[in-house]
């Protein structure tokens, strides 16, 4: 079953990707190049493209930033600028990790090389601070720090998750921290970030910021079983993609720790020093299963969306609604 992308997310995309064409146009060209092809806007040939990204973290902030301040202008800056983050989060990513599909193409770097994509990336960071900074409001300083405090804080979970690759006592709560600080914490910033940037009331800014947490951490939890079971055509990422690079995702370090046979097996799977062949894949993905680590994982999910949904708070309630089907939308997705 195909899940519905919200009209929210296809409205958001439309308002802030022009704001994005005019950051990236001030790139010198090669970089610039670089930047388009990953936002899917050309082709590696330089023509013209229609792919890219689901706008979830933009959509976000203009949502979050009506649910504060509802006869507000949308806050395009502050959304470009988090999508900016996201993206250099992205394009570091891909490198990092070798992976080579992203958004059914073949990533950045696969195309251009490892060094003009970290060099892409380190650009769209830039041009976010400078997106913020070029509206005069007196607010403005103060998002900025909220966004360079949830991309520090994004760094050191990016730096988790490569510390992980090396170590075989990867702790549960090790895991969930690094989930937190990789992917919740700049969700957590996007619904916050538009509230802030328009001076809304602090408490506001905390409530919208703990929706997006939590949100953020149920995000990353389907991230993780899709890296395990996604459909190749549908996550534009080959089959069992996180057990072949024997990431440390969420599930894994469940069943890993589970004291069961089942996880023990599976470590004996991950420790051992040849690449799995798709007989052992299958078994490492059975082994998560038994250890009822899938299951567990798909409760905490829910129980994160439960948590979210507590604060949504009382704005008005076209905007309300669309973010509860925003968050449905996270949890239920298949890509």
């Amino acid at each position: 079953m195909t899940t519905v992308v919200p009209p929210v997310l296809l409205s958001a995309r439309e308002a802030v990707e022009p704001v994005l064409r005019e950051a990236v146009g001030k790139l010198e060209p090669h970089t610039r190049g670089v930047c388009e092809y990953h936002f899917g806007w050309q082709n590696a040939d330089g023509s013209p493209a229609t792919s890219g990204g689901k706008a979830l973290r933009p959509a976000m902030v203009l949502l979050g930033a009506r649910s504060a301040v509802p006869d507000c202008d949308p806050p395009l800056p502050a959304a470009a600028a988090v999508e900016l983050v996201h993206n250099f989060s992205l394009l570091h990513d891909d490198v990092m990790d070798n992976d080579t599909a992203r958004r059914h193409r073949p990533t950045a770097w696969t195309i251009f090389g490892r060094s003009a994509a970290l060099l892409a990336g380190d650009a769209l960071l830039a041009l976010a601070t400078d997106v913020l900074l070029e509206k005069n409001s007196p607010h403005t300083a103060a998002a900025v720090r909220w966004l360079s405090a949830a991309t520090r804080t994004l760094i050191a979970g990016q730096a988790a998750d490569l510390d992980f690759e090396r170590r075989n006592d990867v702790r549960l709560d090790e895991c969930l921290q690094m989930a937190h600080d990789k992917t919740a914490v700049l969700l957590g910033c996007a619904a916050s970030i538009g509230a802030l940037y328009l001076g809304a009331e602090q408490r506001e800014v905390t409530r919208l910021h703990t929706f997006g947490v939590e949100l953020g951490m149920a995000f990353q939890l389907v991230d993780d079983l899709l890296g395990l079971w996604g459909d190749p055509e549908v996550t534009g990422k080959p089959v069992l993609s996180d057990l072949r690079t024997r990431k440390k995702t969420v599930p894994v370090v469940h069943a890993l720790n589970s004291g069961t046979p089942e996880g023990e097996r599976l470590r004996r799977l991950y420790d051992q020093p040849d690449p799995l062949t798709e007989d052992e894949l299958q078994e490492a993905a059975e082994m998560v299963q038994r250890t009822g680590s899938a299951d567990w994982t798909r409760a905490e999910c829910e129980r994160r969306l439960a948590t979210a949904r507590q604060h949504l708070g009382s704005g008005p309630p076209e905007v309300i609604d669309s973010l509860t089907e925003l968050a449905e939308f996270i949890v239920r997705r298949k890509h």
